[in-house]
């Protein structure tokens, strides 16, 4: 006669053991309706599970957090089973359930198009009108991997194999499609519902090993209802416009090509746009920071010595030159900086010593991975080091996340999320020292007063860390900025100070990153302004157009004024009608486009247009030009330029 307690304490008795939806019926219809798990014990069962004792339960339903999860994992469950019926000769791999959606991974020869997904798509609304039964089984491990060698699936076959022999080996069936999987599962397809939708094609590698195989990854989105869908699918529209690939071509400002793959080719545009904001993070910091730079290309030594070849090298470039020397193209620039703190003499006085360093480092990403500047092998990082005692971490920590939320703010993101990384499992240097760094930065982190979550596992291999999450325009998170305390690689580097003790002591190393990669950076920007960059950052701030040919010479007056008074301007004189040149400067996402004929001439005004904004005003030129340039000094947009 088990004794039910729910999460509100309240308690329900049973005559005899009872499964999680019936106690969810005893609730109440509406919860039953919506129930998709329940929590028994504190551990996620499915609906179906019996409970035949007293225990404290939770009923998980499909707008939860964890109940999304499961209905996206359902998702792919009935994605794989409608890919098998249309393609029987298919083997399907993996298919979790992934943020905002889910994908699987299939081994076909034949790659599927965007038909293809029309077709698993409705096959999939079949499916859940059937209402097929989800079923949980329990099988032994020999007969699991003979049952799907002899159905053709060696995938699931090899995955079987890996598991660890104490582990329980479950399959969920569901009409005549059995997958392997630990659950918990919807009680039944229908369940799952209609607010799902594929979305996009890609290839994996079976296992993310680039010597395996390519697979096929179906993505797709799945949600507690038709209303939560549709907003979503409006966001991925909204976040198709503002893809920074196609406003990168709107602005003229990068493009990519297979012959460098993952590197950017800056055109004039791009990189005025790339060297302002480093100006400003240099404009930023140069009181407290002394810039430095190191070597791109290191010897194959210093990295052992870092940690970094054991725990990155499968990542790093090499080359390798007489004396079979291999020299690696630096992923990260501390070592090079732990070089620069150890080519002198170094006293307690001299600490904090704060390095900073727009360096160039390469990453051998997987080719699959890359994506426009969000994803590159060859990037510039914002990097420093700060070298201190234990004793300064927490003053340190303070000046490092203060100066990052104040630039954040000025580039226009005003929600960051904070997140505490701790130790992954694979990690150099002992627990002790790991605990040492963990209570430092966590002691740093409450003395701020500062609101964070946990990243459990998510630390570098060097240390914890602090992670700056930007969430942009359209609720999309972005984690850039990082601050990791270091008791390692000092240590393993050989890098010491002369202590008020007269002994040599090891350094704590900060490592702080604030854009982290620019190039990432930019791509972020650019997406979450929609390419309209405030006056301050836009690489070309305005355009003088003509309205008649009679206006060239007053549109070149006003152009150098303009550049005499440091503004980045050109003049538009081609024979076009001004419809024309005012849309085609549009497109490109200038923030301000000046026309000029007779009447300015005369006058001595401008007509004045603003990007986004409907109209013209006109004022005169030395009103304009000083709202302008006070405007590009600003870190905040002036849209009426009478107003200063």
């Amino acid at each position: 006669m088990p004794i039910i307690t729910l999460p509100d304490k309240s308690t329900r008795e049973f005559p005899d053991s009872v499964s999680g939806l019936e106690v969810a019926k005893s609730i109440g219809p509406k919860l039953a309706k919506h129930a998709v798990a329940v929590r028994i014990g504190g551990l996620l069962k499915d609906l179906a599970a019996v409970i035949d004792r007293d225990v404290d339960i939770e009923i998980v339903t499909r707008d939860s957090e964890e109940g999304l999860e499961i209905l996206r994992h359902d998702a792919a469950h009935v994605m794989a089973e409608a890919v098998k019926e249309l393609h029987p000769e298919i083997q399907v791999t993996i298919g979790p359930a992934i943020e905002n959606g889910f994908y699987y991974d299939f081994a076909r020869a034949e790659p599927f198009t965007p038909d293809d997904l029309e077709e698993i798509e409705a096959r999939m609304r079949e499916i859940v009108v059937r209402d097929e039964k989800i079923t949980r089984e329990c099988w032994h491990r020999d007969d699991a991997v003979q049952f799907f060698q002899t159905e053709g699936e060696h995938y699931k076959a090899e995955i079987i194999q890996a598991i660890p022999d104490k582990e329980e080996i479950t399959l969920y069936r569901q009409g005549n499609f059995i997958d392997l999987c630990r659950g918990p599962h919807l009680p039944s397809t229908g369940r799952l519902g209609n607010a799902f939708k594929l979305t996009k094609l890609a290839g994996a590698y079976w296992r993310g090993d680039s010597k395996r195989e390519m697979l096929q990854r179906i993505y797709g989105t799945a949600w507690a209802n038709q209303k939560q869908l549709k907003a979503y699918l409006q966001k991925l529209e909204e976040a198709e416009r503002r893809d920074h690939r196609r406003i990168g071509r709107q602005m003229d400002l990068f493009h990519f090509q297979s012959e460098a793959l993952g590197a950017t080719f800056w055109h004039p545009n791009g990189w005025t746009l790339f060297q302002t904001l480093v100006a400003y993070v240099r404009s930023r910091q140069q009181e407290q920071y002394n810039e430095v730079s190191t070597p791109e290309l290191i010897d194959r030594s210093l990295w052992e010595a870092s940690g970094h070849w054991d725990t990155f090298g499968e990542n790093m470039f090499t080359s390798q030159i007489e004396n079979d020397r291999i020299l690696a193209i630096k992923p990260m620039n501390c070592p090079g900086h732990i070089q620069i703190f150890k080519s002198a003499l170094r006293s307690y006085r001299d600490l904090p010593l704060r390095l900073s360093e727009f360096g160039k480092l390469h990453r051998n990403e997987p080719s699959g991975s890359l994506h426009g500047l969000l994803r590159v092998r060859a990037f510039t990082q914002d990097d420093s080091h700060i070298f201190c005692t234990e004793d300064q971490i927490k003053e340190e920590t303070g000046k490092v996340c203060h100066l990052l939320l104040e630039i954040y703010s000025e580039l226009g993101f005003e929600d960051v999320i904070i997140k505490f990384a701790d130790r992954p499992q694979r990690r150099v240097g002992d627990d002790a020292s790991w605990d040492r760094a963990e209570n430092a930065l966590k002691s740093a982190m409450e003395a701020l007063s500062l609101e964070y979550s946990y990243n459990p596992g998510e630390g570098a291999f060097y240390g914890p860390k602090i992670e700056f999450v930007l969430r942009d325009s359209i609720g999309r998170e972005w984690q850039c900025g990082t601050l990791q305390v270091d008791l390692n690689m000092p240590t393993r580097l050989g890098a010491t100070y002369i202590g008020e003790d007269g002994h040599r002591h090891t350094p704590v190393l900060l490592h702080r990153a604030i854009l982290g990669s620019l190039e990432r950076f930019i791509g972020i920007l650019l997406e979450h302004y929609a390419g309209n960059l405030p006056l301050w950052l836009a690489p070309v701030q305005i355009v003088i157009t003509t309205i008649t040919s009679d206006a060239d010479q007053y549109a070149s007056e006003i152009l150098d004024r303009m550049l005499n008074l440091g503004l980045r301007a050109k003049a538009d004189l081609r024979n076009e009608k001004i419809n024309y040149k005012v849309r085609e400067h549009s497109v490109a996402k200038v923030p301000v486009i000046i026309a000029v004929g007779k009447r300015e001439i005369n006058d001595q005004t401008v007509s004045v247009r603003r990007l986004g904004e409907g109209g013209q005003q006109i004022i005169s030129l030395d009103e304009a030009l000083e709202a302008l340039v006070s405007e590009s000094k600003s870190r905040h947009s002036i849209k009426n330029l009478t107003t200063n």
